[in-house]
This record gives C-alpha cells, sequence and structure tokens, in this order.
C-alpha cells in the first residue's frame, strides 16, 4: 500500500505530473515568445528566460490587497495548478499504459481542464479590485461561450468508437489511424476544439479578460510574488498539456515506440507554431464578439460535426 502510495505521489509531483510539465511548458513558453519575436523583427529571450522569470517570482514578496479575501485570494493559483498537473498527468498515463484507462476518465480531464479558468475567476473576484472583477467576469463569460462547443468536439470521437475511454481513443488509433484523417466528423471537431483551446489558453483573440492596454493584467492585477508565479507557471504548463489533449484525441496520441517518438514531437510543434501564428495574426475580439462567434460560429459547427459522427461520417 505505502509502494503503491508512494509511485502515486511520484507520478504526480514528478513525472509525467508537476515537473515534466512545468519544464516543458516552460520551454514551450519560449517557443512562444522566440517565435512571436521573429514574426515581429525581433531576437527574443533566450531559452532559459522563463526559468529565470519563474524563479525571480518565486522570490519576491507577497503584497495582499485590502479588502480581499485571504484564504480564497491564496488559493486560487494552487487549484489551477493542481487541476492542470492532474489533466496532464492523466493523459500521459494513458498514452504510456492504454489499458489503465478507467471508464469516464475522458470526463474527469475534461472537468480537470475547467479548474484553471475557474481559479482566475475565483482569484480575480477575492481581490476587491474593479478592474480585475470586471477581468474575472470576462473570464466566466468566455468560459460559458467556448467550453459548450469544446465538450461536443471533444465528444464527437467517442460517438465513432462508442467508447469513453482514453485508452481506447488511443488504442483505435493505433489500430486504424488518425481520427481527423479518417473521419470528416473529426476533422471538424478538430477545428472547433482547437479555436476554444486558444480561448482556454487566455490567447489573442480571445485574451479578453487580461487585456492589458484596457484593464491592465484583470484578473490577477493584485497578485505578486509566489502566487503570481503559479499563475505563470499553470498557463506555461496548459501551452503543453492542452495541445497533448488534442492530439490525444483527434491525432493518434503521443507515442514512444520507435520513430513515433519523433512523430509526437513533431506533431506537438506543429500545433504549437499554429497557437503562435494565430496568436499573432488576429487582433482582440471584444467580448460580445467572442461570444456570438462561440455561440453563432462554432457551437453549430460542433454539432454538425456531432451529428455526422452519429450517422458514421
Amino acid at each position: 500500500m505505502m509502494k503503491e502510495i508512494s509511485l502515486a505521489l511520484l507520478s504526480f509531483l514528478i513525472f509525467p505530473g508537476l515537473l515534466f510539465t512545468a519544464v516543458v511548458g516552460l520551454l514551450a513558453g519560449w517557443v512562444d515568445r522566440k517565435l512571436t519575436a521573429r514574426i515581429q523583427w525581433r531576437v527574443g529571450p533566450p531559452w532559459y528566460q522563463n526559468f529565470i522569470d519563474f524563479l525571480k517570482l518565486m522570490g519576491k514578496e507577497t503584497i495582499l490587497p485590502a479588502g480581499a479575501h485571504r484564504l480564497t485570494f491564496l488559493m486560487a493559483p494552487i487549484i489551477g495548478l493542481v487541476g492542470i498537473t492532474l489533466v496532464s498527468l492523466i493523459l500521459w498515463q494513458m498514452s504510456l499504459h492504454p489499458t489503465r484507462s478507467f471508464l469516464g476518465d475522458l470526463i474527469v480531464v475534461l472537468y480537470l481542464s475547467i479548474l484553471p479558468s475557474l481559479a482566475i475567476i475565483i482569484g480575480g473576484s477575492a481581490s476587491a479590485n474593479p478592474l480585475a472583477s470586471l477581468g474575472a467576469s470576462r473570464e466566466m463569460k468566455l468560459l460559458l461561450a467556448y467550453e459548450l462547443p469544446f465538450i461536443i468536439a471533444i465528444f464527437t470521437p467517442v460517438v465513432v468508437i462508442k467508447d469513453i475511454r482514453i485508452g481506447s481513443i488511443i488504442t483505435y488509433q493505433m489500430e486504424n489511424g488518425m481520427m481527423f484523417t479518417h473521419h470528416l466528423s473529426s476533422l471538424i471537431a478538430l477545428i472547433v476544439a482547437f479555436v476554444c483551446m486558444q480561448a482556454k489558453l487566455g490567447l489573442t483573440p480571445f485574451d479578453i479578460p487580461e487585456a492589458e492596454q484596457e484593464i491592465m493584467a484583470g484578473p490577477l492585477i493584485e497578485y505578486s510574488g509566489p502566487p503570481l508565479a503559479l499563475f505563470k507557471l499553470t498557463k506555461a504548463m496548459m501551452l503543453f498539456a492542452l495541445p497533448v489533449f488534442l492530439i490525444t484525441v483527434f491525432a493518434g496520441g503521443m507515442r514512444f515506440d520507435g520513430v513515433q517518438v519523433i512523430l509526437s514531437i513533431v506533431k506537438y510543434l506543429v500545433v504549437l507554431i499554429l497557437i503562435v501564428l494565430v496568436k499573432n495574426t488576429n487582433p482582440r475580439l471584444r467580448i460580445d464578439q467572442a461570444l456570438k462567434f462561440f455561440w453563432l460560429w462554432m457551437f453549430p459547427l460542433a454539432i454538425v460535426g456531432f451529428i455526422l459522427a452519429l450517422v458514421g461520417i
């Protein structure tokens, strides 16, 4: 029993949990910054800059705003960090050992992937700052807009294979090829999920809650020191975990046998580069424009993909 607990704790803290996801996420953040810089004809930071920034924030003082709910304010970044760590842990465990998949693990991952957004809403609301409350309100509206089409898109392959286990989705693709290359419904669902993922990551054109030019840092305006570092780390880890989620469901998963290792890295880099390109080639939307976009375009498109899956296309 103690051995199992130790192994579980090791998986959560080291690999494939917190440490592994944090390191790769910070490196992914560097790729984002470097590619963004090259697009803007700048040099960009060195590969270790995100690590330095994180350690610097961890060493600074935490300033608690007057009127803030202290416990809620300080616990919010921890909630988000734990949520995305568990998402990465489950996805990688299923990729390494598909037979260990359990019934409903896909639902668990979807639930946990919402926690970082909820953490931002909770933290901003607890800070007693009007700009933070405005940012939290925008985050909540955006969450209600993109989450439903995202869930429908993720469940589209489930209809095709008739199994709700992540391990079954991976096994099916190992035997039949990637979902989005063999099923039109999954291709449509992948497009919807990718756009929704851009909003979940809080990147342009959906960076409305933290619009620097309008409301400074939005929900994070009162955060400093280690709590701010944890929020920054959570965002970096999401830049790794969420693309892996899409690859797992739609693009054959992350595999580690022979040449599949290189192919898995290439798939992740392609998704990451697409995220950065979308971020750097689109203007920020207003919150009403974002809501209309998801409700009037992405939601119907997700429904079309789901119906096509029901008829076997």
